[in-house]
Formats: structure tokens, C-alpha cells, sequence
């Protein structure tokens, strides 16, 4: 029998308020163990990007999938034909009271809004996480996230599985080798469009009778339903309370070499100099320089980095002398350094620029690694991962922080990393942490 909305929630938070303040081992010491050293795995989402992720998960041999929460629960109960055994829930609240002490890992693959909550109250419990990117909606949501992993040594990863293919590893070691010189700049896009200048419809739709709305708006305030994919499945990436725009979704795989390769920590300034957001929905066609600080692959004092999407690209003056009328790719980057420049396209291998330049050069012969895999060896105590929330938080933050800009079109927006607040624009600090909805409060993220 359901539990009632009031008693899950009492109980969710008894337990994760106690689990807040626990240590992983006294926490794993409370779940069963393991039969056979198999990793027992669950996942927040059935279908899309969640599917996706379990199902590269359990490619492992040495996993079982033990549950599945989803507010869209036919989505869930789907899965009982490919998995018989599987344990349905819709209320991810109580997949975590019922079965955290029989399991180790999970993936959380929702909407954005729900990452960071789902994560955390994971983590709580002494519990692995494999994250979807971007790791949260919010900058502050990031920072805790990374704290509380790195602090009680939980295995993390994020879902940027790029990041360990031989293609973006390749740029990495290209750039770090010093084959292009010191970098000078970055230009980062992607032709995605995840914005909508549409005003919000003034209307209510029924909803799918499979479909727990409260749970799917779960941190954010209540409001009407709409279908047509408005909201679920498709199109809540382009609303500013539960997606992150296009930056927020591609800047997190394509911004990610560039950040690994220059060792960049936190920006000191963003400036956007396109549209603005409207009250609800990302704008599209946003061009963000950022300005991170100089490091031992750059040259000082600062590095500027140029991110564009939708229709917006590098200008030909920057690109021509190196490509001529040969087109960019649709996402990618163009490093700029002192000795030449290198094309980064998604998912392709990195390009010495100009071609004639780097005629026969050998390029870096990499082996493969299995992002998803690694994640899992490293839950069974074989290895790490690397892109565990210590790196993978301070990445999504400063993408985050680019989406923040676009508020402020024209506006150099001064950030001090330190106290997650603008030094010069106070108008901005609300952006960086949203209050959640009463009643969906998490320890460690928000007042209870």
C-alpha cells in the first residue's frame, strides 16, 4: 500500500537529516551487504536520458538493477517486462526509504531541477551517484554537492561521457602537451537552441493519468499543467525553472575539455551580450565571455573564453585566417594559442590548425574508456573516476554562471567565487541559489 504524501515525507526526512551527519562507513554498515560483490544499482528515471544511463550501467557484469523511480510511473512499470524482478516506484522519496539499505549506486537522470535534491539525499545515505549533467540547476546546489561528496569519499560521476572518449582526451593531452603553444582564448558553441521567447500559455491541461505532477514540479512552486510536451518530456529545458538553456545542457559536455585542458578554476567576470530571458523561458542565440585566471597553460593575467549558441559563431576574423571557407562544425571549440590553433569538433577528433602547419603530425593513440564502467569499478573499490563531482561541480558551476550572465545582457558581472555571490551586482546573488518549494526541503541544501 502507498505510503501518504505526509508520512513519506516525514520519514524521508527523519532519515536524511540522519544521514546528513553520518559517516559513508557508518551509513553502508546500515544497508545489507552486497551478494557476490555485485554492485546494486537504482535509477531516478525510466525512460530518455535515464534508460540510457542504466542501460550502459548494467553492461557492466558486475551489476543489478534493483529499482526505478519515476513520477511518470508507466514509464517504470515498462521496464518489469525487460526486468521482472524490478521494484517500481513513483515517489523517488520513497524508493530511498524503503530500499537505501540494500543498495550501493544510482543514477540521477531527471529534469535539472530535481538533480541536486535527488543527489544529495542519495549521498546522505552513503549511497554512490552517477549524475546527469548539469549537475544541478543552481550554482549553490553544485558547491554543496561537491563538498558532501569529497568530504564523506562517496564515488561520483557526472554524465559527460565525452569526457572519457578518445576524442575530447585527445584535445586534453594535445593542449596540456603544449603542441598549439600557451593558450591565448577559447571559442566554445553549439547550434542547439533550447530557449523559447513565447510568454507562458495562459491555460490548464488535463494531466496523463500516469503522471504525478506534484512530484515531477517536486522543488519548484505549483502551477497549472500544460501538455503538448510543454513541459514533459520534451521541452522543460527551455524553462528557466527546470532546465538550464542550451549552455547549461551543451556547455557541460562541449566547455568540459576546454576546462580540463587549461585547469581552470572559477571565472572572475561574465558578460553577455545577447538576449536576455524572458520571465519564463531561456533566450536563444546567447553569446557569454567569461574571464577565468591565468594558469600554466594559458597566458596571463587572464584567459578569455567566448561561449555562442544557437545561430551565433565565432566571427570570420577570428576563424578565416585559420579555415578559410572551410565551415566550423555545428558544436565544438577553437582553441587559440601561440604556435597555431586546434578545432575541437563534438564528438570528433581534435584538428592542428593551420593544416599545413601540422602536416604530419602524429597524433596521441589513446585507449578507450568506458565512462559508465569506470564509474562502477571505482563504486567496487578499482580505480577512480574522472569526472567525479570535485571536478564536475566547479565545471557546471561556471557554465551555470554563463546561463546567469544572459539575465544582465551588456552587464560585466564581477564573481567572487569564495562567497557564491557578484561583488558588483548584488541584483544577481538571488539567481545563485533558489529557495525550494515548502515541503521538499533537503538537509545540506535548505532549511528543513
Amino acid at each position: 500500500m502507498p505510503l501518504t504524501r505526509s508520512t513519506s515525507r516525514r520519514s524521508f526526512l527523519k532519515q536524511t537529516i540522519a544521514g546528513a551527519f553520518a559517516a559513508p562507513a557508518f551509513i553502508r554498515n546500515l544497508r545489507a551487504a552486497s551478494p557476490n560483490n555485485v554492485v546494486r544499482h537504482a535509477s531516478f528515471g525510466a525512460g530518455g536520458m535515464a534508460a540510457a544511463d542504466f542501460g550502459q550501467i548494467i553492461t557492466h557484469p558486475d551489476v543489478k538493477l534493483v529499482c526505478v523511480a519515476d513520477v511518470d510511473i508507466g514509464r517504470a512499470e515498462a521496464l518489469k517486462a525487460r526486468f521482472p524482478e524490478l521494484r517500481v516506484y513513483q515517489d523517488w522519496r520513497r524508493l530511498l526509504d524503503e530500499e537505501s539499505k540494500n543498495l550501493d549506486s544510482v543514477n540521477v537522470s531527471t529534469p535539472d531541477h530535481m538533480h541536486a535534491s535527488i543527489g544529495m539525499s542519495a549521498l546522505q545515505r552513503g549511497l554512490h551517484v552517477y549524475g546527469q549533467k548539469p549537475l544541478t540547476h543552481d550554482v549553490a546546489e553544485s558547491r554543496k554537492l561537491a563538498e558532501f561528496a569529497t568530504q564523506k569519499k562517496l564515488v561520483t560521476q557526472m554524465g559527460i561521457q565525452i569526457h572519457s572518449d578518445v576524442t575530447y582526451r585527445s584535445a586534453v593531452q594535445l593542449i596540456q602537451g603544449g603542441t598549439i603553444g600557451k593558450v591565448k582564448s577559447v571559442h566554445s558553441w553549439s547550434e542547439k537552441r533550447w530557449g523559447d521567447g513565447e510568454s507562458r500559455p495562459d491555460r490548464t491541461d488535463p494531466i496523463p493519468a500516469d503522471l504525478n505532477w506534484d512530484q515531477w514540479l517536486g522543488v519548484c512552486e505549483a502551477r497549472p499543467f500544460l501538455g503538448n510536451g510543454y513541459y514533459h518530456p520534451g521541452n522543460w529545458r527551455k524553462r528557466l525553472d527546470f532546465g538550464t538553456g542550451t549552455f547549461g545542457d551543451m556547455g557541460c559536455h562541449i566547455f568540459d575539455p576546454v576546462f580540463k585542458a587549461l585547469e581552470l578554476t572559477a571565472p572572475t567576470t561574465l558578460r553577455s551580450t545577447g538576449p536576455a530571458p524572458n520571465a519564463f523561458n531561456w533566450a536563444n542565440d546567447a553569446v557569454v565571455h567569461l574571464t577565468f585566471p591565468e594558469t600554466k597553460h594559458t597566458i596571463g593575467p587572464s584567459i578569455p573564453i567566448t561561449w555562442y549558441d544557437g545561430v551565433e559563431r565565432p566571427s570570420n576574423e577570428v576563424t578565416r585566417p585559420l579555415l578559410g571557407d572551410r565551415p566550423l562544425p555545428s558544436q565544438g571549440s577553437l582553441f587559440m594559442g601561440e604556435k597555431g590553433a586546434l578545432l575541437l569538433p563534438h564528438v570528433s577528433m581534435p584538428v592542428l590548425l593551420p593544416e599545413a602547419q601540422f602536416a604530419g603530425f602524429v597524433y596521441p593513440t589513446l585507449d578507450p574508456v568506458n565512462h559508465w564502467h569506470q564509474f562502477v569499478d571505482a563504486v567496487k573499490g578499482n580505480g577512480t573516476t574522472s569526472a567525479h563531482f570535485g571536478y564536475s561541480g566547479p565545471l557546471t558551476e561556471s557554465v551555470l554562471l554563463g546561463g546567469l550572465a544572459t539575465f544582465f545582457p551588456n552587464e560585466t558581472l564581477e564573481w567572487n567565487a569564495a562567497q557564491l555571490k557578484f561583488s558588483n551586482k548584488p541584483a544577481a546573488d538571488h539567481l545563485v541559489r533558489r529557495p525550494y518549494r515548502k515541503g521538499w526541503d533537503v538537509p545540506g541544501l535548505s532549511s528543513v
